[in-house]
């Protein structure tokens, strides 16, 4: 028993689909190498699926054993499975980092869907450049008859449960719900290096060991360094990844040949890239290809959420001039504006209310008649009293005197 942990020292344990072990009570490591489920999946007939699970009660119960630990280590390579338990999962690292551990995610293959979830829950996450990081909006399987209210209800959701995980890669990234919210609507792939770039990643581990990432004929299912990944119904893999045929890997790399399953041999013999191009001509110009455009869609996408940023950040900065309705509608509506465009309509739209003011005001002095009515005629001016001499003044005085002593006297 560890005096400061008030744990096993020395915890070794051992499942089908990851191991988590510490030595010293003070850090430790968990290899989660599966699929994610709150229990074992089972097909129609109820039998048990196979694959590689990571199942919530089992994972929980021996990070318990673990949790004294000051820092903890995922080596990850999984596809996900189920949002809920991967949210689980990762809300109670959360809570371990908040005690004060310290949490690295080291992604050995792939982190897809919930198994990006959990990568974002640690601190630092490293990353090879042969890696794989996905995400994607939340979906459903639907069996049996709905009416339409039932089908929003549905959307309703799966739309809460996007938000979750737009809150949980926004404080990962940094990157705005807008952002994340259309990658995830597009499902969107990264490698090593371009999740570093959005801030998925921490660290490239330039001299680690790549690890070859292909997929198979009907892009059902990937290979990890030989090791097949089946994909749920209703996923496929984006065509940027090469497929598994004999000689058709990642350039730049050394491989094993896969598997018989895989479409490859099974002498297992490692054959350079120079090798495979010579026996392999046409498919290796086709991987490279594939990885050629791969590489100029990443660079597309990469554009697109820089333009999307810049936009947001110009209607921002005129947005206190404007009608708050016009600059949502222009963010968000279903035709979004850039600033430009926004202040261009919102001065026509102004133009035009004035122009109506002056039309109407015309009309209204037409109605009243005012043009018929005659200009008042101006005041006559005693300026020119003020200008009479002295000697003017007192004779006009003695003669009006005089005039009204004759009248008395009359």
């Amino acid at each position: 028993m560890s005096k400061k942990t008030g744990y096993p020292a020395g915890v070794n344990i051992r499942r089908n689909v990851y191991a988590m072990a510490s030595t010293d009570g003070q850090s430790a490591e968990i290899t989660m190498y599966g699929d994610i489920y709150e229990k074992r999946p089972t097909d129609w007939d109820g039998n048990p699926v196979e694959g590689q699970f990571v199942l919530l009660s089992d994972f929980l119960k021996d990070l318990d054993q673990i949790s004294g630990c000051k820092e903890i280590t995922i080596r990850m390579n999984s596809y996900g499975g189920d949002a809920g338990v991967s949210n689980t999962i990762h809300n109670r690292l959360r809570e371990l980092a908040r005690d004060g551990a310290k949490l690295t995610c080291i992604v050995d293959g792939v982190a897809m869907s919930g198994g990006s979830l959990i990568m974002c829950a640690c601190d630092t996450v490293k990353v090879n450049p042969s890696s794989l990081i996905m995400i994607h909006k939340c979906w459903t399987f639907l069996f049996g008859g709905y009416n339409a209210d039932e089908m929003r209800e549905l959307a309703a959701q799966n739309d809460a449960w996007d938000k979750m995980q737009v809150e949980i890669y926004h404080r990962k990234t940094g990157l705005s719900e807008t952002v994340l919210s259309h990658m995830m609507s597009d499902t969107t792939y990264m490698t090593g290096r371009e999740a570093l770039e959005k801030g998925f990643a921490d660290e490239l581990l330039e001299n680690a060991d790549s690890v070859s990432i292909a997929a198979s004929a009907d892009r059902r299912r990937l290979y990890v360094g030989g090791r097949a990944m089946h994909f749920t119904p209703g996923m496929t893999l984006p065509e940027g990844i090469p497929t598994v045929t004999p000689g058709a890997f990642v350039p730049d790399q050394t491989y094993t040949t896969p598997p018989a399953a895989a479409g490859g041999d099974t002498g297992g013999n490692s054959m350079t890239l120079e090798e495979l191009r010579a026996k392999y001509p046409n498919e290796i110009a086709q991987a490279e290809a594939a990885a050629a455009a791969s590489a100029d869609h990443s660079e597309a996408i990469n554009a697109a959420i820089q333009a999307e940023r810049q936009r947001m950040q110009e209607i921002d900065e005129v947005s206190s001039l404007l009608d708050p309705v016009a600059v949502q509608d222009a963010k968000y509506g279903e035709h979004p504006s850039t600033a430009a465009e926004l202040l261009l309509a919102e001065a026509k739209k102004a133009a035009k209310q004035g122009d109506k003011f002056l039309a109407d005001l015309r009309n209204d002095a037409k109605a009243s008649g005012v043009d018929g009515v005659p200009a008042a005629p101006a005041p006559e001016s005693n300026d020119n009293q003020g200008k009479k001499t002295p000697e003017v003044r007192m004779a006009e005085a003695r003669a009006t005197i005089k005039d009204l002593l004759g009248k008395k006297e009359g």
